[in-house]
């Protein structure tokens, strides 16, 4: 099984016409609607992805906005997270870009001929390929060392991941601890995880908070979409890896919220959980994830929806 990640920008004019790309094809039917984007590099932010790949792929320079969705396709073995993004038109078309046609397109047009499932994600649609839409069961994968690099270069990770600031009625924030030896050991981390194969990152995080804490919450707006590069990173397994991670980061409630602990039998890189009240944030020692959280997440707030 592969594991991919991408990124796609909704670009909309201002008759809500989407601008969407399909492929010539010479001598037969245009090809499905597409959104522009594609996958991203290594290292590589998925927001800067987003920007770079709708321009090639439509000619527009375009200013990326918020991470409206993230969503998952899996099929012949390869399951791509993709993360959708807002954005709009800053200059352009610059020039033509190659094999492809960029076009606005009406929603009601794009929803009634052939689309990609990205597309449907984008317009809203209810689509069966998009992972958590269809009654199957996701397929667990645990890390594997990956293959060696070639000589000069130092192996290779990648990771998307989903997470949850979680919270109750009375304002407690949910955490999980790192357990010692994985990378930021001993440092409390929000609940979530990797999304398994055939998985949908809300699925994911409400799945991971669950294995984590012991808690059934409740999924919400999607806050953040965050990514990182450790080019030295060394986990349980020993080795030097050039690590690159995304995080799509949700907000969530626990509406009957109980003692925290994990649940999760194989146990793994957590190594406890609590309720924490916010003033006492300021005293853990805190993940980064959790710093960049706590920047675009009122509390209160959240804590009001439990």
């Amino acid at each position: 099984m592969q594991f991919r990640i991408a990124a796609y920008g909704e670009v909309r004019d201002e008759n809500g016409r989407v601008l969407l790309t399909r492929r010539r094809r010479t001598g037969r039917e245009a090809g499905p609607w597409h959104l522009p984007g594609g996958v991203i590099d290594h290292g590589e932010p998925p927001k800067r992805a987003a920007e770079r790949l709708v321009g090639e792929h439509t000619g527009y320079e375009v200013a990326v906005g918020a991470a409206r969705e993230a969503v998952a396709v899996a099929r012949r073995g390869v399951h791509t997270n993709a993360i959708i993004y807002t954005a709009e038109v800053a200059g352009g078309p610059e020039f033509e870009a190659a094999g492809e046609d960029a076009e606005w397109v009406d929603p009601a047009r794009a929803a009634a001929e052939p689309h990609s499932p990205f597309v449907s994600a984008c317009l809203g649609l209810a689509d069966d390929r998009l992972a958590g839409r269809v009654d199957k069961a996701p397929q667990e994968t645990r890390p594997v060392p990956p293959s060696k690099a070639k000589k000069g270069r130092r192996r290779r990770g990648q990771r998307f991941g989903a997470y949850g600031v979680v919270a109750d009625v009375g304002g407690r924030v949910l955490l999980a601890r790192i357990a010692e030896g994985y990378p930021g050991g001993g440092t409390w981390h929000l609940p979530g995880g990797g999304v398994d194969f055939g998985e949908s990152p809300r699925a994911a995080v409400s799945r991971e908070i669950y294995e984590e804490t012991g808690q059934e919450a409740l999924v919400g707006d999607l806050l953040n979409v965050t990514s990182f590069r450790h080019r030295r990173a060394i986990g349980p397994e020993g080795y030097p890896l050039d690590w690159h991670g995304v995080r799509a980061i949700y907000s969530a409630t626990v509406p009957d919220p109980s003692a925290a602990q994990v649940v999760e039998a194989a146990g793994g890189s957590t190594s406890e959980s609590r309720w924490w009240d916010a003033d006492a944030l300021d005293g853990l020692p805190l993940s980064a994830a959790v710093e960049d959280a706590l920047q675009v997440v009122d509390l209160k707030n959240l804590a009001a929806q439990a």
